[in-house]
């Protein structure tokens, strides 16, 4: 990887250490581009009219759907487009969890989920009377693989992150599907901290729901991706009603569209969407194998840089995915946060949408890096020498 190189397409990084991607990434200049161009040269409604420039919009967008089909692996008419990671899963929610969930089935979460794969199915359980439980950790930040399968019985539904956005925690997918399967539950895979780092297969990791956000994989805000297996879908009712959702509309009967458009009603952010695809085409062409060995390779020595200050408390397991959070005793994360800003080191503190895990964790709030493809070893070593002025100036 030459990052050098690659940071000439980010010109934001020139002044600043940007440590919060996995908050959201920055976006290259192709993408920002691309969105430009689109409202300049191609601005239209898709899917409605017949005319040359409609046309052409709907072909772009249609496009990326194939992009992102072939980027996981599944079939086109099983990728959804939405606003982010939180909206597909309350699709799920909504079209599958309140159809099909009944009072004394039985949902389970992680402790490591994110509030937005975690509240929708607490909310659900609320509603129909579903058991909801909730898997624990280890002491390193595992799943308590114990606790996991006894939960696992009798489970209707099983939620859970393919990286956790506080502790880095990849479990395994593969496994984890084949255990819901094996339960007679259905799999949903929150994969927003996984996909802009990983190669994703739907097929090979057995799921029946993935969902990602393209903001913290490249892409403008405003687009994320549901991925459901296609029996699924079919069965399943629609989130939203209105327009480019139905087949026909009658004074008394309306009938829904196939997936995936009884799923994307109203207008879509279609330039959103085109810069997911240039997106796609950017991390393609780096090629997803060689990200990943950068950013584990990246992370674990933030991990080692960290875990050499006696001031530190490191959080999570050694093998993560590519952030890391801490905690310093008798410092707020938000002053940490506001003093590392003074060098321009930009890190998020608080309680990253995860307040479950930081009170299981005993904790109020942690301070988490995170770092991508465009980051550098120097940066790390930046974060180091802020960090060292923490203490000093908190004694």
């Amino acid at each position: 990887m030459d990052v050098d190189k690659i940071r000439k397409d980010f010109p934001i990084l020139d002044n600043i250490v940007y440590l919060d991607s996995a908050a959201t990434s920055q976006r290259p200049a192709s993408v920002i581009e691309s969105i430009n161009k689109f409202y300049k040269d191609q601005n239209s409604n898709v899917a409605r009219g017949l005319y040359q420039l409609a046309e052409e919009a709907t072909f772009e967008y249609e496009q990326v759907r194939k992009k992102t089909s072939k980027f996981i692996s599944s079939n086109e008419n099983e990728v959804i487009f939405t606003k982010n990671t939180t909206e597909a899963i309350n699709l799920v929610m909504r079209g599958y969890g309140e159809k099909f969930i009944k009072k004394e089935d039985k949902i389970v979460v992680t402790m490591l989920e994110h509030h937005s794969n975690f509240v929708p199915w607490q909310e659900l359980a609320k509603r129909t009377g579903a058991k909801f439980e909730v898997v624990g950790l280890t002491p390193e930040g595992n799943l308590d693989e114990a606790d996991l399968v006894q939960k696992l019985k009798g489970a209707n539904l099983f939620a859970f992150s393919a990286a956790s956005n506080v502790l880095g925690t990849m479990p395994d997918l593969k496994r984890l599907c084949k255990l819901a399967k094996d339960a007679g539950a259905i799999s949903l895979v929150d994969a927003a901290q996984y996909a802009p780092s990983h190669k994703i297969s739907v097929k090979e990791f057995g799921c029946d729901f993935l969902t990602f956000s393209g903001h913290k994989m490249l892409s403008p805000f405003g687009v994320g991706v549901l991925y459901g297996k296609e029996e699924l879908l079919e069965s399943m009712d629609p989130f939203l009603y209105g327009s480019e959702m139905i087949r026909t509309v009658t004074s008394q009967k309306s009938d829904w569209n196939t997936s995936p458009h009884k799923f994307e009603s109203g207008t879509p952010n279609v330039a959103a969407v085109i810069g997911l695809g240039v997106a796609l085409d950017y991390l393609n062409n780096l090629e997803m194998e060689n990200i990943t060995s950068y950013t584990q390779s990246l992370s674990a020595y933030m991990y080692s840089r960290l875990n050499e200050l006696d001031f530190i408390h490191v959080l999570g397991p050694e093998k993560r995915t590519g952030l890391v959070s801490f905690t310093i005793d008798k410092v707020h994360p938000h002053d940490i946060a506001a003093i590392l800003n003074e060098d321009k080191v930009c890190v998020r503190s608080g309680h990253h949408c995860a307040m479950p895990l930081h009170e299981y964790l005993g904790i109020p709030a942690s301070t988490r890096a995170s770092i991508y493809f465009y980051n550098k070893k120097s940066e790390i070593d930046q974060l180091i020498v802020s960090l060292e002025k923490v203490k000093k100036l908190f004694g």
